[in-house]
């Protein structure tokens, strides 16, 4: 790769979107419902980058129920209404981001901004799922034009208006500070839905790919049920012969306070302190909006890590995060991978923690979270789910990127890939 400019100007040239209907191999089981099939928006971006022209690409699946779970919607009406949102993004992706040029991350943030502010009639979060492949497509035909790696934009100091605003200053070496040399090798997370049968749907992942990760999906209505299916998951691991589990928790929202997600970690500590020690975090136990829903988890935080993941949908609530006692930051590229920087090295400045979460995103988008873990130290180096829900939608990519997409030993493998921008030329 060629040297990286002292400073990086690019500007939006145009933007499309198609879409693809992915069904799940089996349910999904979260506490919203259950999902079974899915659409994939891929979104690819023309870009001015110093002069030269490159284009980047991006997916996203649009996950209803994770970012909009309005039950007097249907899916199909909500998936309609998410598709228009990511043409309308497509067809105004230049106004939304100010229409001149700036930085990649200056866009990136540009475009969250606008959309966090945009129409009311849908969720934030869900706006900025919709808009997160164009954040990435971005940043991904910037580095192809000028020849680098998207993380190494940060390598000269260079203003950041709205990174600068949210860190206090000095955002490309705060942002700096964070990256780290890229790592070849991640740990692989299955994932343990309410529903699954231990033997049918986690024995052949721990047999055959060596995986020894699990985050358990439980339901937030009973903690006996919920603290009884963490160990089972547990010694349903150490049977299928690994040695030393890792567990983290999530019940999307479901539990009502820390008292009663506090009443859960005594209750396993109780029924199964082994299952209990391999515990690492808990995700998002409580509802998503934590200034009308206030927490404080000290005293959770106190016994295990808990981390803020739908709740996070504004860089100016990670002061607010931190008040209430959150322990860190469960991130998703899904809300922009400017977002994700920014909010990463806001936490690692004030001394929070760090995970990396999925939405079963296939192809270009698990590329992308992939390269983000290797630069990145998060607690549990990253959740990659298509392979074990829509293994076709990562067919393009196989077999020259096995390695990531058909982990071996537990492990997901890059293999010295370290392309220009974020992966789309891949």
């Amino acid at each position: 790769m060629s040297g990286v400019p002292d400073n990086l100007e690019a500007r939006v040239l145009d933007a499309a979107v198609e879409f693809f209907e992915r069904p799940f191999l089996k349910p999904l089981q979260i506490s919203s419902g259950s999902i079974t099939r899915i659409t994939e928006a891929r979104v690819r971006v023309r870009v001015l980058c110093n002069g030269r022209e490159g284009t980047g690409r991006g997916n996203v699946y649009l996950s209803d129920l994770w970012a909009w779970p309005d039950p007097s919607l249907s899916h199909e009406e909500r998936d309609a209404r998410l598709r228009r949102e990511c043409q309308t993004i497509a067809t105004t992706l230049d106004s939304l981001t100010a229409g001149e040029p700036a930085h990649p991350l200056e866009l990136g943030l540009r475009l969250h901004h606008a959309v966090y502010h945009g129409q009311e009639t849908m969720p934030v979060l869900a706006r900025a799922m919709c808009a997160s492949p164009f954040d990435a497509a971005i940043h991904d035909g910037c580095g192809q034009a000028v020849g680098i790696s998207a993380f190494r934009f940060y390598d000269h100091d260079v203003p950041l208006p709205i990174a600068d605003a949210a860190l206090g200053g000095g955002a490309c070496r705060a942002i700096r500070d964070l990256l780290r040399p890229p790592v070849q090798e991640l740990p692989a997370w299955v994932i343990v839905s309410r529903g699954d049968d231990l033997e049918k749907d986690v024995l052949p992942w721990v047999r055959e790919r060596g995986y020894r990760c699990f985050k358990v999906k439980v339901l937030g209505r009973s903690n006996t049920d919920d603290a009884a299916r963490t160990s089972e998951v547990y010694r349903a691991a150490r049977r299928f012969g690994v040695s030393r589990p890792r567990l983290s928790v999530d019940s999307n929202e479901a539990n009502p306070d820390a008292a009663s997600v506090l009443e859960y970690l005594e209750m396993l500590h109780s029924m199964d302190p082994e299952a209990y020690g391999a515990l690492e975090y808990l995700e998002q136990p409580t509802p998503r909006d934590i200034q009308a829903h206030p927490v404080d988890w000290t005293a959770v935080a106190r016994l295990k890590p808990v981390m803020l993941d739908e709740g996070l949908t504004s860089l100016d609530l990670l002061p607010l995060a931190r008040e209430q006692s959150w322990s860190g930051l469960a991130l998703k590229t899904c809300k922009g991978h400017s977002f994700a920087l920014v909010a990463a090295a806001w936490a690692r400045r004030h001394g929070m923690l760090l995970s990396l979460q999925d939405l079963t995103n296939p192809g270009y988008s698990a590329i992308h979270a992939a390269l983000l873990a290797a630069h990145v130290e998060f607690i549990n180096g990253m959740e990659l789910n298509s392979p074990q829900y829509t293994p076709d939608a990562n067919a393009d990519w196989l077999p020259r990127l096995s390695g990531l997409f058909q982990p071996r030993e537990g492990i997901h493998r890059l293999e010295d890939c370290w392309p220009a921008g974020l992966g789309g030329s891949l």
